[in-house]
């Protein structure tokens, strides 16, 4: 996986992810394996509802460091426009 850090228009953390992905502007998810279950697979239902593709991160920890900050993140998505 490439660093997200570096992929520019992005937004990390399950709120702002949500909003992403339910305004229609997100166009891949990364979602930690390791975050609590029910936020993952509601997160899952949601990507799948909306066409978001997603791919998974084997922790949280390792979610954050791609993303470029010092703490965890349950999820990522990238957006075309940086909007939600």
């Amino acid at each position: 996986m490439q660093s997200l850090a570096a992929q520019g228009n992005k937004f990390v953390g399950f709120k702002q992810s949500k909003r992403a992905i339910e305004s229609g502007n997100a166009t891949k998810a990364f979602i930690a394996e390791d975050c609590a279950f029910e936020m993952r697979q509601s997160l899952e239902l949601l990507c799948k509802k909306h066409n978001v593709s997603v791919e998974f991160v084997p922790t949280m920890q390792q979610l954050g460091a791609q993303c470029g900050i010092s703490v965890g993140a349950a999820v990522a998505v990238i957006s075309p426009d940086g909007k939600i």
